[in-house]
């Protein structure tokens, strides 16, 4: 490659540029490089030198700002620049010929290497294609075979995710049915402790029965003692009257057999309620078996003659 700058011709176009404006020496270097388009970039080894010596020469001047040198033109610089006009115009032609020939000095060096790098590739392929081949076939195949375990696992999680499934749908269908059942089998106990009552009674249950849903009649308060203790005295006081409202708030089903099961649940509630909160004795206890017994052959009684 021929020299960029002709003899002397550097140190004139580094004139030009500080006659434009102060610059420092990286400054100087970017510069030079702009103008050449990249193609050509003075190192600092050339750039300084030449510097120090217009400045030796007297031809620039320099201040440090920032811990830098700037370099400006003095007013001898700019005589010996006015003086080579005619050479600095030639210097700005030779710069945009040395460009150009950069230019295709760098393009036939690319286009050299870029035959030889094709001419290389082309023999190295010819030479391994048969062994690529088969490494690109056993890599393929490599890869099938481990997508297709793949998709067999994920085939395989999602069957055993939807059996799961409908085993917890069996077993809470079933746990579902079996609540259901044992339920029924309370209700159904508790309407045969009932039904015995009634067998026994011979019909005391009904009376208080009645007056706990709202019926006719009323319990018969039993005759007190000559000489009451604090519990008989209790269950000696008179009864009170039946109360219109009582289980209003229990929703109709629509089925009068379950309506009268959620009767009788809060008809135990109630009474359970209160001989939890009042205290029960022996005595309260035998008149209340008596009670229940007379409310339970009017309830059998009002709902019919048994076959």
């Amino acid at each position: 490659m021929p020299p960029v700058f002709a003899h002397g011709r550097l140190r004139l176009y580094l004139l030009k540029l500080l006659d434009e404006a102060p610059r420092h020496g990286y400054e100087v270097i970017r510069l030079l490089e702009e103008r050449f388009q990249g193609l050509y970039a003075p190192s600092a080894g050339t750039v300084y030198p030449r510097l120090a010596k217009l400045e030796t020469e007297g031809l620039v001047t320099h201040a440090t700002e920032g811990g830098r040198k700037v370099y400006s033109i003095t007013d001898a610089g700019r005589a010996e620049l006015a003086d080579r006009g005619g050479e600095l115009a030639d210097l700005e032609l030779e710069i945009r010929d040395s460009v150009s020939e950069l230019a295709a000095e760098i393009r036939a060096d690319v286009s050299g290497a870029a035959g030889d790098l094709r001419r290389e590739l082309r023999a190295a392929a010819s030479a391994s294609a048969t062994q690529v081949e088969d490494d690109s076939w056993k890599a393929a195949k490599e890869e099938l075979r481990k997508a297709k375990a793949e998709w067999k696992e994920q085939a395989r999680r999602a069957k055993d995710e939807s059996r799961r499934a409908r085993e917890e749908a069996q077993q809470a269908r079933r746990q579902a049915k079996e609540a259901q059942e044992r339920a029924r089998e309370e209700v159904q106990r508790i309407a045969g402790q009932l039904q015995e009552q009634f067998a026994k009674s011979g019909g005391v249950l009904g009376s208080l029965a009645g007056a706990w849903l709202g019926g006719s009649g009323s319990p018969t308060a039993p005759t007190a003692p000559s000489a009451p203790s604090d519990a008989s005295a209790r269950s000696a006081a008179p009864a009170p009257a039946p109360d219109a409202d009582w289980a209003r708030d229990v929703p109709s089903t629509g089925d009068p057999a379950r309506d009268l099961d959620r009767l009788l649940d809060r008809f135990r509630d109630d009474i359970r309620d209160a001989a939890r909160d009042r205290g029960i004795s022996d005595d309260q206890l035998a008149q209340a078996r008596s009670h229940l017994a007379d409310a339970a052959a009017r309830i059998a009684s009002t709902l019919g003659p048994q076959d």
